[in-house]
């Protein structure tokens, strides 16, 4: 059965996609102000305001190319459709790694509050056992995810409602010499532009979890995902400045240093009494904890989408009766299990891994934005980012980037560390084709005496055959030799299998007599890709790829097209993951 074709029927409303990645995204206000504060002191929340104008540019950003093309994957999805596979694979490995960070950092954090309730509470097998937890709950269903998402996400918006109200009302009785007291002091990190940099780079944490929606978007509604991106904005936008305003003006700074891993629920008691930080907590662990369900439905998502490109193994692409990836589902926990092992739980090194990769991929996302207008500029889509506007906001992006490697060199090397491997992984993969054609090379020089090296070979040979009878498929709108000698230099560069089909859907009038002649020159020019030129009478749309697609075999994310211009008569969305390579 072609695991392509299977799609869950049940999609997502504007509340159940917004609390899946709103957990995510919201869960830094619980840390993002008082890591701020650190750095920029008195002037923490005009830094976490400019990162509030920073995430509206990336409303327009998303918003235009999942308008363009609304398929799982997020930069991933974008960055296959404008560049290469490679440079895909790229922010495909970053987005992965980000998500295992975060439901680490999410886990472990959560936890660490629960301790603060239950007080005797071993934090490793307790972590261990939360992300086993949502790694059943993922498999059950992302339907019944999302009623948990929503539960935990409406409570921890009326948790942080409660904290801005009674926060404001302590400030009306007791006035704002606290906060005044706090603006005389000295400015931090060495002058105002100083603290306002270096404050900004670190507030951008709060936005990590932005980019989740963009891995799901196949499972929600028609017309939600823009709006899951307007619902973050607002969160963030409006939380994280009013936290950082209102700590400033209850609590010392040096107050606020001594209780930064907790700053929320020491707000919560100096405003309200022990009730309200032992509410807080409560709401800590809840939304940390959905912020790790986040990360096992994006990485889902995402996995299954790079697994159908063959990046990961066919292995992972079995689903449950439920429409589940499960095998994606129990690899990812395996993995979040060994960096919490390695780490031990150490905040700052898995810190480094969440920071830049997360950076990484929204600086990706922006030039995927910039490539899409440069190459698929005729793709219909919802909304458009001006070029200016693109720009600005990846400068931020490298800015912050820039100021976290400052901050924090060590992190870098970490994350380094996790990057490499995983990207070694991700070439293996990609060129799988050619290492095993080396491999029987090296073996037809050495001794073949021995009947295990025989053996292997023999099954290189196999896994060599089976790469390269996966069939790749472009349907031609007619005879442009230049678009199909650029086909060719793609399927050449990019995919390990070496067939592909030429399909022109054509009409009894039609004289292709050119087009045949064009493509019996290209198949003398490319000796190493077997062309079949497949001529076809009918209506090019959804149904006939579907019929083509069972009939031959052939997943449609092995189908590609042209950009179609604006009186294209169907969405991208609706050709069932057909790619754009031209």
């Amino acid at each position: 059965m072609d695991t392509s074709l299977h799609k869950p029927s049940f999609k997502l409303s504007e509340l159940q996609a917004t609390a899946i990645c709103g957990n995510d995204i919201s869960s830094s206000c619980l840390y993002v102000a008082a890591l701020t504060i650190s750095f920029a002191g008195q002037y923490a929340w005009i830094s976490l305001i400019v990162v509030g104008l920073v995430l509206y540019l990336f409303r327009k950003i998303y918003g235009e190319v999942v308008g363009a093309l609304p398929l799982n994957g997020g930069a991933y999805n974008v960055l296959l459709n404008t560049t290469s596979k490679s440079t895909a694979s790229f922010a495909a490995c970053l987005t992965i790694l980000s998500y295992m960070a975060t439901a680490v950092i999410s886990a472990y954090e959560g936890m660490h509050y629960f301790r603060d309730i239950v007080h005797v509470l071993p934090l490793i097998p307790a972590t261990i056992l939360l992300l086993l937890i949502f790694m059943m709950l993922a498999i059950i269903g992302i339907g019944e995810s999302a009623v948990v998402a929503v539960i935990i996400f409406i409570t921890h918006i009326a948790s942080l409602t409660l904290l801005i109200l009674a926060g404001g009302w302590f400030v009306i009785n007791h006035g704002v010499a606290v906060f005044e007291q706090n603006w005389q002091l000295p400015v931090r990190s060495g002058g105002i532009m100083a603290a306002l940099f270096f404050g900004f780079s670190a507030a951008m944490l709060g936005i990590s979890g932005f980019e989740s929606s963009a891995n799901f978007v196949e499972e929600q509604k028609p017309g939600v995902f823009p709006k899951t991106l307007r619902n973050m904005w607002r969160v963030v936008s409006f939380f994280n400045p009013a936290i950082a305003l209102l700590a400033l003006s209850i609590i010392p700074l040096a107050g606020i240093d001594d209780h930064k891993e907790s700053l929320l629920s020491f707000i919560g008691e100096t405003a309200g009494g022990k009730w309200l930080a032992y509410l807080i907590s409560i709401d800590a662990v809840l939304v940390l904890s959905g912020a790790v369900l986040t990360s096992y439905v994006g990485v889902t998502g995402l996995a299954e989408r790079i697994a159908l490109d063959r990046i990961l193994p066919n292995f992972f692409l079995v689903k449950n009766r439920r429409g589940v990836n499960y095998r994606i589902v129990i690899g990812f926990f395996i993995l979040c299990l060994s960096i919490l092992l390695v780490t031990r739980g150490n905040l700052v090194n898995l810190a480094g891994v969440y920071t830049f990769s997360f950076l990484l991929v929204m600086a990706l996302f922006g030039i995927g934005n910039l490539m899409l207008k440069i190459k698929r500029n005729r793709l219909p889509r919802p909304e458009r980012a001006t070029i200016l506007s693109v720009i600005v906001a990846i400068s931020f992006i490298l800015a912050a980037f820039f100021g976290n490697l400052l901050l924090n060199a060590h992190a870098f090397y970490v994350f380094l560390q996790y990057l490499i491997p995983a990207m070694l992984f991700i070439i293996v993969m990609l060129k799988r084709s050619q290492i095993i054609k080396w491999t029987l090379y090296s073996m037809r020089h050495l001794d073949k005496s021995y009947k295990r090296l025989v053996l292997d070979n023999i099954r290189l040979h196999r896994a060599l055959i089976k790469i390269n009878s996966q069939e790749l498929v472009f349907f031609t709108r007619g005879d442009n030799v230049a678009v199909l000698n650029r086909v060719m230099i793609y399927v050449e560069e990019n995919e390990a299998t070496k067939k592909l089909k030429i399909v022109h859907i054509t009409n009894s009038d039609s004289d292709n007599e050119n087009l045949r002649s064009d493509i019996l020159v290209l198949d003398r020019a490319y000796p190493d890709i077997d062309i079949d030129f497949v001529e076809i009478e009918g209506q090019f749309g959804p149904e006939l790829i579907e019929r083509l697609s069972q009939e031959w075999g052939i997943p449609k994310n092995f189908m590609f097209i042209g950009a179609p211009g604006n009186k294209f008569p169907y969405h991208v969305s609706e050709l069932g993951g057909v790619r754009l390579i031209m």
